[in-house]
């Protein structure tokens, strides 16, 4: 079995006002990653993902095109503690 990672993921461009949100827990919901994301107050995409490497890099893939409208400029990830997330949520809370 192959183990689980957690990456700490900032996306950066036009990343808020696309469904850039959604759109990544639809994706990591279908790659079985679990979660959070949010909008951060400086314009960018905050994410936390775990997964197993194959996913996770699939995933970052996807983080790199994002959906239809965005126009993502950079895309900047490094390891993190576990967490053991349950599911992949979405935080609507204001900004970090």
């Amino acid at each position: 079995m192959n183990p689980k990672k957690h990456l700490d993921i900032t996306i950066k461009g036009k990343v808020q006002g696309v469904f850039y949100r959604a759109s990544t827990k639809a994706v990591a919901d279908q790659l079985g990653i679990t979660g959070t994301v949010q909008n951060t107050g400086d314009g960018d995409v905050q994410i936390a993902a775990e997964g197993t490497e194959t996913m996770l890099g699939m995933f970052l893939d996807w983080c790199r095109e994002g959906p239809e409208k965005a126009e993502v400029t950079s895309v900047d990830s490094h390891e993190g503690e576990l967490k053991n997330y349950r599911n992949f949520e979405v935080i609507k809370k204001k900004f970090l």
